[in-house]
């Protein structure tokens, strides 16, 4: 890892997944009672490590946190978590935003965690700066672009410093030698393979996007592999059982800000995205 991104060894943490890293991360940032703040909605097992590592969740609307990063500094959390892209939405924060948000917590401030799960397909990281700022982790998993999930592998790049208390936190024996080879070549890429991959994924993307469009559904604009759309009857939960019932599986999601009931759909080769299509025309009629 530290040799693809140009770091130092000792500025990389792993774990089983990048959630495993999450996990450590809150452990090492404070004790119970302590807040973890972040943008919602987010990747939902944000709200669920706080309340396994006994720390208070405090959700901010992500139109007042874009708005202004300093809202998520209220009440003097220990833990700032943002996702980019965004997990469901697909939104990605710009840079000079999480830049301001750094400057605001400043080198004694919260520990800012930036999940990183889909920028292969968002085409902006912060890894460049994560070695070099005192507060901030950058989150990575094998399990979107490089297609690793089953193997749970991910890992995080953040100050030495950092990187020695979250390490603390871990645990030993995080990940087993078959994900650490398998992990190794995928991030080596020496065949040059990922590039065409990320390609295919977007392309993929902004033709569903317009599919969609045309049907009076248009998403949310999206920065990862999959897209927010409305649900076509404005329940959620019945749209998304009524797919499943047609093999075709999309992620239900209730009341989003600006959508309304949505659904999250999964960018898939040609083939299945006009599966997925010719479902939802049924749904439709």
């Amino acid at each position: 890892m530290a040799e693809r991104f140009g770091v130092d060894p000792e500025a990389v943490t792993t774990g089983a997944g990048s959630d495993d890293v999450l996990d450590s991360t809150y452990r090492a940032v404070w004790g119970p009672g302590t807040g973890v703040s972040y943008a919602a909605p987010t990747f939902s097992m944000v709200e669920t490590f706080a309340t396994m590592n006994g720390l208070e969740a405090r959700p901010v609307p992500w139109a007042e946190a874009l708005d202004d990063p300093a809202r998520l500094l209220r009440n003097d959390p220990a833990l700032v978590y943002v996702c980019r892209p965004n997990n469901p939405t697909g939104s990605q924060a710009p840079r000079p935003w999480v830049e301001a948000l750094l400057d605001a917590a400043g080198k004694d401030g919260p520990v800012v965690i930036v999940d990183e799960a889909y920028a292969d397909f968002g085409g902006d990281s912060l890894i460049d700066i994560a070695s070099t700022q005192p507060r901030l982790v950058v989150a990575r998993t094998l399990s979107k672009a490089y297609g690793l999930a089953g193997l749970r592998c991910g890992f995080a790049v953040a100050r030495p410093d950092v990187v020695l208390e979250i390490d603390k936190s871990r645990g030993p024996y995080k990940v087993s030698r078959l994900a650490i080879e398998a992990a190794a070549a995928a991030v080596r890429d020496e065949e040059g393979w990922m590039a065409d991959t990320i390609a295919e994924a977007v392309a993929a993307r902004r033709r569903l996007t317009s599919e969609l469009g045309l049907r009076g559904l248009p998403p949310l604009e999206s920065h990862a592999n999959f897209v927010l759309m409305p649900a076509p009857s404005g329940d959620a939960q019945a749209d998304a059982r009524a797919l499943r019932a047609a093999g075709v599986g999309v992620r239900p999601f209730h009341d989003v800000p600006e959508v309304g009931d949505a659904l999250r759909v999964t960018v898939g080769p040609l083939g299945m995205t006009a599966r997925f299509l010719s479902a939802l025309d049924d749904l439709l009629r």
